[in-house]
């Protein structure tokens, strides 16, 4: 079987308890990650979320374990994985749009300086920054527009593999809810390979293609893959009306409230994926034949 575009093999992570011994964050995670996709990952705090995104970003090593992305071993950051963090990292004596130029430059630095602006400024574009807002530097800027210019960044650089840290914690839910939209505009348009930690179940439905399941550290583990089983695109308003909505919340919040500290300290094997659940209540529909139409009445002349 052909191996996924990005693919997590054993990988575990450990530290020094300050005792003499060893601290097991996470152990023997293994899944995948296919090209185009958009994954989540969810898990209480301890579980090794963000660790997973350090290592996979490459600045982190692990203990033991394997990343691959397209055939190749992760070692050390690279232009081929770019990164948004939820307290926007931009530099903060350049402009927003100069922001996302440095970036471009190094990527591609054959491009002429023309080009460069001309790209820089589409993708500042597609998240919403326009005229004089793309010439103000970051202390200049509302916090929803500063991680605004954060992903119009990362996309600009045109990554491999894009990775979110928790990218709207810090803003307000309309905010949120608005970069949310643009968020997905741009991947869809792009067609990028996304990595997303939050703690929002929904957040997390609206955006996911599959959202992965931890459990409880230490020795957490990938449990669970979910499927998201709604069509894109998908609107907040009225994602909540599709039967699979209410169904694949309940399970995450079933999983996160309860399963995750069942099975917390039960590492696995490093070889099994993690299971995968899909839940589909449209085939139900679907399948159940429907009832007899009720007979005609019609008069008939004697």
């Amino acid at each position: 079987m052909a191996k996924p575009f990005l693919s997590i093999e054993q990988l575990t992570q450990r530290y020094p308890d300050g005792q003499g011994g060893e601290f097991t964050v996470f152990e023997n995670a293994s899944f995948g990650i296919e090209k185009g996709e958009f994954v989540c990952i969810l898990g209480h705090s301890g579980c090794g979320k963000s660790t997973i995104m350090n290592i996979l970003a490459g600045l982190a090593e692990p203990t033991s374990g394997v990343v691959k992305m397209d055939g190749q071993h992760v070692s050390g950051p690279s232009l081929d994985r770019g990164v948004v963090f939820q307290n926007y990292s931009l530099l903060p004596w350049l402009t927003a749009l100069k922001n996302v130029t440095f970036g471009v430059s190094a990527r591609f630095p054959a491009w002429s300086k023309e080009k460069v602006i001309e790209h820089s400024t589409a993708f500042l574009a597609k998240v919403g920054l326009t005229g004089d807002a793309i010439h103000r530097k970051p202390s200049q800027l509302s916090g929803g527009m500063r991680q605004r210019v954060s992903i119009a960044r990362a996309f600009a650089n045109e990554p491999k593999l894009l990775l979110l840290d928790e990218p709207f914690g810090a803003l307000d839910a309309l905010t949120r809810g608005t970069i949310q939209d643009e968020l997905i505009k741009v991947w869809s348009d792009t067609d990028q390979t996304v990595f997303m930690i939050t703690h929002d179940i929904d957040e997390a439905i609206l955006l996911a293609d599959r959202i992965l399941l931890m459990t409880n550290g230490p020795m957490a583990q990938v449990a669970e893959s979910v499927e998201i089983t709604i069509p894109r695109p998908r609107n907040r308003t009225t994602i909540v009306e599709h039967p699979n909505y209410y169904a694949i919340r309940n399970h995450l919040v079933h999983f996160l409230g309860q399963r995750s500290e069942d099975l917390s300290g039960q590492p696995g094997d490093g070889v099994s994926r993690p299971e995968t659940v899909r839940i589909d209540l449209t085939d139900a529909q679907e399948s159940e034949e429907p009832e007899p139409a009720a007979p005609i009445l019609r008069a008939v002349e004697g």
